[in-house]
């Protein structure tokens, strides 16, 4: 059914019951599982230093929730891979899973107000319109 799977995880709680959903998943069709953390860049730095900084910081989150995640993983005996990219979340993860060519993103949802999401949208409606596979959105 599904041979590549590709779980978004930005360390929400939404991410989480993702991750539990997508270790499941690949666990039961012997699956290939992989993690996409992206490192949000500063849209406009004001110093290298500033760049520099906001890197060690995400770095710093990251191997946390790669850790985490790779300790849940092995004791559902399933191999994650985690892949840290730089970008904004939804055209980086868009691009990762067209040139990876996974056949399913796992992403979390978290829930926002009606009128939040009239007026801004979220990173997981952005994700289930434009990615190029199909998308299971955990809540």
């Amino acid at each position: 059914m599904y041979s590549k799977i590709l779980i978004a995880n930005d360390g929400s709680a939404g991410a989480a019951r993702a991750l539990d959903a997508a270790i499941e998943l690949a666990r039961r069709l012997r699956s290939s599982l992989d993690m996409v953390c992206v490192e949000e860049l500063p849209r406009f730095p004001t110093s290298v230093d500033e760049v520099v900084e906001e890197e060690a910081e995400a770095k710093k989150m990251f191997d946390e929730i790669i850790l985490t995640s790779r300790k849940q993983a092995k004791a559902a005996r399933v191999k994650l891979e985690a892949h840290v990219i730089p970008g904004h979340a939804v055209s980086s993860i868009v691009e990762f899973v067209e040139r990876e060519k996974f056949d399913l993103l796992v992403v979390g949802f978290m829930g926002h107000s009606a009128l939040y999401n009239r007026l801004i949208g979220s990173t997981t409606d952005r994700l289930v319109e434009l990615a190029p596979c199909k998308v299971l959105v955990v809540k």
